[in-house]
């Protein structure tokens, strides 16, 4: 998702989402977050939920890799894309399923060894610190959160405005998320700067924020 508006947007989320995913035949690249990829290469897989998965690409990897997953989207478009996604890499629903399901009104009713979000940011109104500290509780001791947010504007956004745009640091990221220190170990909180394409095609840089937490 975009990075946050200081000043969320009125329109209702569920209307906002699928009218962007239903505006294209794909939003994204269908590769895995490579922050993602680098940080849950060194967990065990257990089970794992992906809140705000869009088109599956992160969920799909983390199934492929031995985990048993949970992708949560508002989208129905997004998410009809993350389960033909997951069929076309040969996944069964018992190991990559898929729900649609507004956050802002979700309960987990299941427990978790992993939770992941990245860029759980939104333009329209969303309690996402509520929404990661519900998830969190129903993590297993052992098991971790993380969590990877936009950190400052792409390079390509220089001399635009972006003053709406709320970007997270490490230090803000655990603000929001509030977790228990009795409870959670800071395992990585830190600032990772990527290599990307501009919409113009030239090279490009970003810079993301990377929480890693686990559980006592």
């Amino acid at each position: 998702m975009p990075p946050t508006h200081e000043h969320a947007s009125a329109t209702p989320a569920a209307e906002f989402w699928e009218s962007r995913y239903a505006a294209s035949d794909r939003i994204w690249s269908g590769r895995p977050n490579a922050t993602l990829v680098d940080v849950a290469s060194a967990l065990r897989p257990g089970r794992a939920l992906d809140l705000g998965c869009g088109e599956g690409a992160d969920a799909i990897w983390l199934a492929q890799q031995g985990w048993h997953v949970t992708g949560i989207d508002i989208s129905p478009s997004a998410i009809d894309r993350a389960r033909s996604a997951a069929l076309d890499a040969g996944l069964p629903s018992a190991r990559a399923s898929f729900l649609v399901q507004d956050l802002a009104e979700w309960q987990p009713v299941e427990r978790y060894d992993l939770v992941t979000a990245s860029f759980l940011q939104s333009p329209v109104a969303l309690a996402r610190g509520a929404v990661l500290r519900r998830a969190a509780a129903a993590v297993e001791p052992g098991g971790h959160v993380l969590v990877i947010t936009h950190a400052a504007p792409p390079s390509w956004a220089a001399g635009h405005d972006v003053a709406s745009h709320r970007f997270l640091s490490p230090e803000e990221e655990l603000a929001e998320l509030a977790l228990d220190a009795d409870l959670w170990v800071t395992e990585l909180a830190e600032l990772r700067r990527r290599v990307g394409t501009a919409p113009d095609g030239s090279p490009a840089t970003l810079d993301d924020t990377v929480v890693l937490l686990r559980r006592h």
